[in-house]
């Protein structure tokens, strides 16, 4: 197996020794990435996180995802209806700004954790929210805990959103936490989600992982992930949405436990 693409001696990653099978590779997947979103709203961050680190250096797939996500969260934004995505400011305005936050402080310390720690802290949650949502666990948020639940909730998503792009499932087990209407949630989650992608790009511009190196790549897999989203619109009504988000599940859950298995034994 090839080694990921190295990051220098001088902390800048280079994506431009990438080779064109390397580029083949990360762009193929984050189609398939962008179809899955189109075609059944979730899973891009984690399918691109665990499936490019496998040959390409962790952190310029982290760089690499930031625009993808961006641009992904804003078009969920912009179907969700402006006065619905208002209304969920409003109510979820305490998450929001702890989720927002806590994105902003997680993504300093991609830049200084060792290659090894970094496969183990994308691989653990990529495997462990899999396993959640496949098993369709869920719990119950009594209203008067609302705000503590807020907080604590807020910090683990903002936390792995800032390190590994992946505030998404955390959010989506909260809202059904909260008994939280479908339509309801579809518009908090754009919310989230497209606020959460602007932090994480302040974030990792701050933070150095998006820079002139590297912001080229990511570019790049906007074409790719807008391509596979458009395609999975058209596709998302023909398809057995259960059954193709629980498929997608078990290959995450295996993909993660891959990226654990390289921190742990190289």
């Amino acid at each position: 197996m090839r080694p990921p693409v190295p990051w220098d001696t001088a902390g800048r990653m280079l994506p431009d020794t990438l080779p064109p099978a390397l580029l083949a590779y990360a762009f193929l997947l984050t189609l398939g990435a962008g179809f899955v979103k189109g075609a059944v709203g979730f899973a891009m961050p984690l399918i691109m996180i665990s499936t490019l680190s496998i040959l390409i250096d962790p952190r310029l797939v982290v760089a690499g995802i930031v625009l993808p996500i961006v641009m992904s969260n804003a078009l969920q934004v912009a179907r969700s209806g402006r006065a619905e995505a208002w209304a969920a400011v409003l109510e979820f305005r305490r998450y929001i700004v702890i989720v927002c936050v806590m994105i902003l402080i997680a993504a300093q310390f991609l830049t200084v954790v060792p290659e090894r720690a970094i496969y183990v802290a994308l691989g653990v949650p990529v495997a462990m929210l899999s396993v959640i949502q496949l098993t369709g666990w869920s719990f119950r948020v009594p209203d008067a805990q609302r705000g503590r639940y807020d907080l604590g909730i807020g910090l683990v998503a903002g936390g792995l959103g800032g390190f590994a792009g992946v505030w998404g499932p955390p959010t989506v087990l909260y809202l059904l936490a909260l008994d939280t209407p479908k339509k309801k949630q579809m518009a908090v989650q754009g919310v989230v989600y497209g606020l959460g992608s602007v932090a994480l790009l302040v974030g990792h511009l701050q933070s150095g992982i998006l820079n002139g190196e590297t912001v080229g790549f990511s570019v790049f897999l906007l074409i790719p992930a807008a391509l596979g989203m458009w395609i999975g619109f058209k596709a998302g009504d023909r398809l057995d949405a259960v059954k193709f988000r629980k498929a997608t599940l078990a290959v995450l859950i295996v993909a993660g436990l891959n990226l654990i298995r390289r921190g742990i034994f190289g």
